[in-house]
């Protein structure tokens, strides 16, 4: 059993990496908002970029467009050490949040990979997610996947333009403004890219993840601000073709909207 002087150290160990945890993601919040401040500037000449947003943040339903994001430096990635902080979410603000979840463990594993299956009423799709380059947001769907809750859910939207093809999901309201009661830091290097059969997460704008995800069944145009959980399988890439082929409603703009047929998670299972 541990002595009082050993709980003590081991407390402040933590402390010391929590506050680590934090100067770092202040120190990535400002680089963003210098990235954001290049990319916008970019986007007064060759046009806007398509936003992946979730867990309250509105969608941005510009025309895609390829930009060039400012070269950064790698960031330190939050959990690398094996612990993640989850924050709480402003459900008072947002009713769409769930407040039923929990949240999962501090200590997360930040290595190798975890193989999950998505079984839709159109297909399944299997991936393999990445602990070691996202190891909260693995560690976050599989305590939302240990709950079952992803399982009954619908996948809200579906775009299909030149320079963004993805299927969104994750949200239990499916309104694309649902998520989890808490939060975590947006896993990013500034070196991201998302090719087809990437995996990913949405996030609130903020710098900050909850549950919602994207699945890319082409090669998308977006800026590095999105946390990549991991890759997607070649059957699963085959799904999510024929979801692609039946197109989207145009709710959110051209090229953007709810799958014009339903894609319903009938299960998202993760291996133990």
């Amino acid at each position: 059993m541990p002595s009082n002087k050993q709980r003590r150290q081991a407390a402040q160990r933590r402390l010391q990496r929590q506050l680590e945890r934090r100067a770092e993601l202040a120190r990535r919040r400002r680089r963003n908002l210098l990235i954001g401040v290049t990319a916008a500037a970019v986007v007064l000449v060759i046009g806007a970029v398509w936003l992946i947003t979730g867990g309250g943040g509105d969608t941005d339903n510009a025309a895609a467009e390829p930009t060039t994001a400012a070269p950064t430096s790698p960031a330190v990635v939050d959990g690398s050490d094996g612990t993640c902080d989850w924050t709480p979410a402003d459900t008072a603000s947002n009713p769409a949040l769930r407040g039923d979840t929990g949240t999962p463990p501090t200590e997360v594993n930040p290595t190798g990979t975890t193989p999950a299956t998505i079984t839709t009423n159109l297909g399944t799709i299997g991936l393999t997610l990445d602990n070691a380059n996202a190891p909260c947001g693995v560690a976050s769907m599989v305590h939302l996947a240990q709950q079952g809750y992803y399982d009954g859910t619908v996948c809200h939207r579906e775009t299909d333009s030149e320079g963004l093809k993805v299927l969104q999901c994750g949200d239990p309201s499916g309104t694309g403004r649902g998520g989890p009661a808490y939060q975590f830091p947006t896993q990013v290097t500034g070196a991201e890219t998302y090719p087809r059969g990437t995996v990913a997460m949405a996030n609130s704008g903020q710098g900050f993840d909850g549950s919602q995800f994207f699945l890319v069944y082409g090669d998308s145009q977006l800026p590095p601000s999105y946390t990549v959980l991991g890759t997607i399988d070649e059957a699963g890439l085959a799904t999510l073709d024929t979801i692609a082929a039946n197109g989207n409603d145009g709710s959110n703009g051209p090229g953007d909207g709810a799958p014009t047929q339903e894609v319903r998670i009938e299960s998202l299972t993760v291996a133990s």
